[in-house]
């Protein structure tokens, strides 16, 4: 993940977490958004679920706020993302939530999943990340 980032230098990127559950590795996904405060500061992170709750870029102290109603939603997070011009998204997500089979984004996209369970994605490249 290293080596796709650092190409990625200068890029408009974006870091999205799926914040639907706290059966997740929440330790996990918060060193991987520290990875990315130290690497790629300009990055925005995007707290999402069935709706977005937060944009902003990755700066100290951030804070993740998960939720327990297990609800997912990915279309309006990948839309912003495309609203946005953003090049590059990696979105944190155990990838069972809503995402439509014919959506199409114009940018990369890496499914970023915390579970031992790595589901197929629609598009884009799937990462296990443990």
């Amino acid at each position: 993940m290293l080596k796709i980032i650092q190409d990625r230098k200068g890029k408009k990127l974006a870091l999205i977490v799926d914040t639907s559950t706290t059966e997740t590795k929440t330790d996990l996904i918060a060193n991987i958004v520290t990875f990315f405060k130290e690497l790629t500061p300009e990055t925005t992170l995007v707290q999402a679920d069935f709706k977005i709750r937060s944009t902003n870029l990755i700066t100290e102290g951030t804070e993740i706020k998960y939720h327990t109603h297990g609800k997912a939603s990915y279309t309006l997070a990948l839309e912003w993302a495309e609203e946005e011009n953003i090049e590059t998204v990696f979105y944190i997500t155990d990838l069972t939530g809503f995402l439509p089979e014919d959506m199409q984004v114009p940018y990369e996209v890496y499914w970023l999943v915390p579970t031992e369970f790595v589901p197929k994605a629609p598009f884009g490249k799937v990462m296990k990340i443990v």
